[in-house]
């Protein structure tokens, strides 16, 4: 039996200086996965799609399709522009089986969410997009998780923080594509984004 080995998030936070919304996953698929170093690296992951579609009302937006990656580039002067910071939930974790399954990953140790909330009092809102990051989200910060396509508030130094649960963006997840970026843009649209 192989041992298993503790991961941890290649990736710093990435929150530009005007964050208003924090979007927060699981943790990264394996780097052999990976079609860029960021955030929904997988090519086959939906996130910058729906964020395409949202945007940019084109689902290849953010797609190289002669290289076959996502263009990393544009996507953070999306996120600057829009002032949408980036994470995950776990920041150690083991991989139960050999892949980026949530259901499958054993969260060792998790992010320093408040850390981030600490030092960025633009940010007003979080985005959990999928279920692990949900409950891990709502354990660290002692409230219920809400269902998907709902929210709930949670107070931290005094500022109310407006908790959505949004539908993940992996294939796996049982939703069309469209479902999830109508999902996806009521946030936003409740967020006071222009789209």
């Amino acid at each position: 039996m192989s041992e298993t080995f503790i991961e941890t998030h290649p990736f710093e936070p990435y929150i530009p200086d005007n964050a208003k919304v924090l979007m927060l996953g699981t943790f990264p698929p394996k780097p052999e996965r990976w079609s860029m170093e960021f955030f929904y690296p997988n090519k086959i992951n939906d996130m910058w799609r729906i964020m395409g579609l949202i945007f940019h009302n084109d689902k290849d937006y953010f797609w190289d399709n002669g290289e076959k990656r996502f263009i990393i580039d544009d996507i953070k002067r999306f996120l600057d522009r829009i002032g949408l910071a980036l994470y995950d939930t776990a920041y150690r974790v083991k991989r139960l089986k050999d892949n980026a399954s949530d259901k499958f990953l054993e969260i060792v140790e998790p992010a320093d969410i408040k850390s981030i909330l600490s030092a960025h009092p633009t940010i007003t809102a979080i985005v959990t997009a999928g279920e692990k990051a949900t409950a891990t989200l709502a354990t660290i910060f002692g409230v219920d998780a809400p269902q998907v396509g709902s929210n709930t508030s949670l107070m931290f130094n005094d500022r109310r923080i407006t908790l959505y649960r949004a539908p993940s963006s992996s294939r796996a997840y049982p939703m069309s594509l469209d479902k999830k970026t109508a999902a996806y843009k009521s946030i936003f649209v409740l967020e006071g984004y222009s789209i």
